[in-house]
């Protein structure tokens, strides 16, 4: 359990709006700096702050649920395995493994600690999409995720500031674009230097020895509106359920919405189970998307940090297609995760008729180019991403 100062709120509105200048400050820095065109015009990424629990502090403007919130989740995996106090100044750290933050082998997620006076005073991370990582390129053909590309476990890109060029020279021996990659690897390590050197100015500035005060108000505070939002709606067992096409054969996504005074429910038991294909989805991606959807619907405009989603609750079967185990391949997860919003409002419909929207192309198109030019030994990955149009509002048309 964190500690709560009780902090003035002017100085808290003055403050906030520092730290989310100081991680946008650090999006910008990633999209300027990537090599890739997924990340730097497609923007699949995400970027964010995070105090030394470990507890998502603030995000920057732009970024995906499956990567946000799953690489909320995911910081907390690095922090089991390199606990406070383990790192050094010039540490930094990445994995790509699913079950760690957003559930496919292409999106690889990069810590950072920030030290001041050599003590860890908070974490720097963002997640991108690399174009490539090997292996089928986001297929959903295969079996298992060995089969998917390259998988890294959380260990060190950087050990007190020196590359691991070990790990480098792995990945570029796996991938069919190394340039991109690599550099796409240096720019999330980058853009997480430019975020660190914010911050530690604003410390200077406001004589902050450590942000874990500021954080843990500005979370309490989201988790307060947050929950008293939810107060608002009357308790209630609300269930939907969708099919999707699948892969070879139909897949059932169902939902079970319990409202419980200042706390919500999401099971998702009765769910199809895995795939034996790559339409699998971890853990974090289920949650990621589920409680996105929640806040959506219940509380827009509360900051999306980790006191957003303390009222949320979601389960899923282990061995489900919502909650795969190792080995499933888990690529094209995104195929059944995008039609979880729209099970979670279908759910919500009765009890918040006036607020949802209906249901659209949930799941977007993804069309991947790659090949090699004549007369060249350079090869090209493209991924080109699709979105149709989104269902009926309450009171207007659909989007």
């Amino acid at each position: 359990m964190t500690t709560r100062t009780r902090l003035d709120p002017v100085l808290i509105e003055v403050l906030w709006s520092r730290v989310l200048s100081v991680v946008n400050e650090q999006q910008v820095a990633l999209q300027r700096t990537a090599f890739s065109t997924i990340v730097r015009e497609t923007q699949d990424l995400a970027c964010g702050v995070f105090d030394t629990n470990g507890w998502m502090m603030a995000q920057s403007v732009t970024g995906t649920p499956g990567h946000i919130n799953a690489m909320a989740t995911g910081v907390r995996h690095f922090l089991k395995e390199y606990p406070p106090g383990s790192l050094s100044p010039g540490d930094v750290l990445l994995t790509n493994d699913p079950w760690m933050t957003a559930g496919q082998i292409n999106d690889i997620t990069v810590l950072t600690p920030v030290f001041k006076n050599g003590i860890e005073v908070a974490y720097f991370a963002n997640t991108c999409h690399a174009a490539d990582i090997g292996g089928r390129i986001l297929s959903a053909e295969a079996r298992e995720v060995y089969e998917e590309g390259l998988r890294i476990p959380i260990m060190k890109l950087y050990d007190r500031g020196a590359i691991n060029q070990d790990l480098i020279s792995i990945v570029r021996a796996n991938v069919r674009t190394p340039d991109e990659t690599v550099g796409d690897l240096y720019a999330q390590t980058s853009c997480n230097d430019v975020g660190a050197r914010a911050l530690l100015s604003f410390m200077e500035e406001f004589d902050l020895d450590t942000i874990d005060p500021l954080s843990n108000e500005i979370i309490a505070r989201s988790e307060e509106a947050m929950r008293s939002a939810i107060r608002e709606i009357p308790n209630g067992v609300h269930e939907h359920e969708t099919w999707s096409d699948g892969f070879e054969e139909p897949i059932l996504i169902k939902a079970r919405v319990t409202i419980e005074d200042e706390d919500i429910l999401i099971d998702f038991a009765g769910s199809s189970p895995e795939s034996v294909r790559g339409i699998n989805v971890v853990f974090n991606y289920t949650h990621a998307y589920a409680s996105f959807a929640m806040k959506a619907a219940i509380s827009p405009d509360v900051p999306h940090n980790d006191g957003a989603f303390r009222p949320v609750h979601v389960s899923a079967p282990p061995g489900s297609i919502l909650n795969c185990l190792e080995p499933a391949a888990v690529a094209s997860r995104h195929i059944i995760g995008h039609f979880l919003p729209g099970v979670v409002f279908g759910a919500l419909a009765e009890a918040l008729p006036d607020r949802l929207m209906a249901p659209g192309s949930d799941p977007i198109w993804i069309s991947i180019w790659r090949g090699r030019p004549r007369r060249s030994n350079d090869r090209f990955t493209f991924s080109l991403f699709q979105c149709g149009g989104a269902g009926a509002r309450a009171a207007k048309d659909g989007l």
